[in-house]
């Protein structure tokens, strides 16, 4: 690897601030730029840590513009922190197109332990956590089916990630591939003021949020199906 610069993915409070490691706040600190999925976000967050570094926006929508002029200045002694408005990088938010790209150009590159918001939710959920599949944000349209077909018959724990904009339709989706009964464990707003995990079946949880609308950013863990 080279030493001419150093790539860090830095996972950041998904609630909290107090979540965030030192050694993040260490990075941080020493990077001489900050990519940022928002830099008002991120701003906030720096602010509050009396950090004051340049940041540059780097998200899914510019990434594969802006890939080469950070990999150009990472070969050019820059050293580099890259985060994202929640959690860590490269786990349903950009990360992964920039890694590949370190490794291709041989740039030395490190992801630092920290938050995020699918393992509370899957220790929370009371289900087997020895075995998982972590499936994000499920397709919105081309594909949606296809993939609840493929996981119909999956026996380990489900995770799923959910917008509160279209957690009923998923929910009744599931109900539809996996039956009313199956069990579910329903985590929103981890490590924030309203912190909140329900656990029933499909059925009753769904009906929870067709009274009661749903609000905040949503990790689902569904019970793989019993073995017969």
């Amino acid at each position: 690897m080279s030493e001419s610069g150093r790539l860090y993915l830095v996972p950041t409070p998904i609630g909290n601030l107090k979540d965030i490691t030192l050694r993040a706040l260490e990075v941080l600190k020493n990077s001489d730029v900050i990519l940022a999925e928002d830099t008002r976000n991120t701003g906030v967050l720096l602010k509050h840590f009396e950090i004051d570094k340049p940041m540059q926006s780097y998200h899914a929508h510019n990434e594969h513009e802006k890939i080469r002029d950070v990999i150009y200045q990472l070969q050019n002694g820059k050293t580099m922190s890259l985060v994202t408005d929640a959690g860590t990088p490269g786990i349903s938010d950009p990360g992964f197109l920039i890694v590949r790209e370190c490794i291709a150009n041989k740039i030395a590159f490190e992801c630092l332990p920290g938050a995020t918001a699918l393992i509370p939710a899957l220790v929370k959920s009371g289900m087997p956590t020895d075995k998982f599949v972590f499936e994000g944000f499920l397709p919105v349209k081309k594909g949606r089916k296809t993939r609840l077909d493929f996981l119909k018959n999956e026996n380990r724990t489900l995770v799923f990630y959910e917008s509160p904009y279209k957690l009923l339709t998923t929910l009744k989706d599931f109900i539809t591939w996996f039956g009313e009964e199956r069990q579910v464990a329903v985590s929103r707003e981890i490590s924030k003021m309203f912190e909140e995990t329900l656990h029933g079946s499909l059925s009753e949880i769904h009906q929870h949020f067709t009274k009661k609308a749903p609000k905040g950013e949503f990790v689902i863990v569904l019970k793989g199906k019993e073995n017969e």
